[in-house]
């Protein structure tokens, strides 16, 4: 096994849910890079590149954030007497 194995950045998830994600993801949008970044994101088959798949990741935990499963509401009337 190569020494650069050892040296590289660890292979991981993106998870929108988890902070430290949604920075590096912020820093590669402000600074056009992921050189600081201390990860390398995996890219599944189904997607077509990592920005496309970090960006629609976030729109979805942005939209289920804000607009997630609230209780219905049921309006009961009373009948009169």
């Amino acid at each position: 096994m190569s020494v650069l194995h050892f040296k590289a950045r660890p292979w991981t998830v993106f998870d929108p849910a988890n902070k430290e994600h949604r920075r590096w993801y912020n820093q590669f949008v402000t600074h056009g890079g992921w050189g600081q970044c201390p990860y390398r994101f995996i890219v599944p088959e189904d997607h077509g590149d990592l920005i496309t798949m970090c960006q629609r990741a976030l729109v979805r935990y942005y939209v289920e954030h804000e607009f997630g499963k609230k209780p219905r509401q049921t309006v009961r009337f009373q009948k009169r007497r």
